[in-house]
């Protein structure tokens, strides 16, 4: 499981930031910063892939990528 690099997504929320995975449905989660969002999202995406592991479910091979646009 170790080495898988999964996109995330953080926006910002009115009063904070919440954080998704699209390659992983359902693995959210939120902070009151961007580092915390990150920090969070990170502890989350383990939880959720050890969750699928005990389960006996496959584990999602990352497949979205996110590129920023300078426009």
């Amino acid at each position: 499981m170790m080495g898988l690099e999964y996109a995330v997504v953080i926006e910002k929320a009115t009063d904070n930031y919440c954080a998704y995975v699209p390659d992983l449905p359902g693995c959210v989660a939120t902070g009151k910063t961007r580092e915390e969002t990150f920090r969070q999202i990170s502890e989350a995406i383990v939880f959720h892939l050890e969750g699928l592991k005990e389960d006996g479910l496959p584990i999602p091979e990352p497949e979205s990528s996110a590129a920023v646009v300078r426009v």
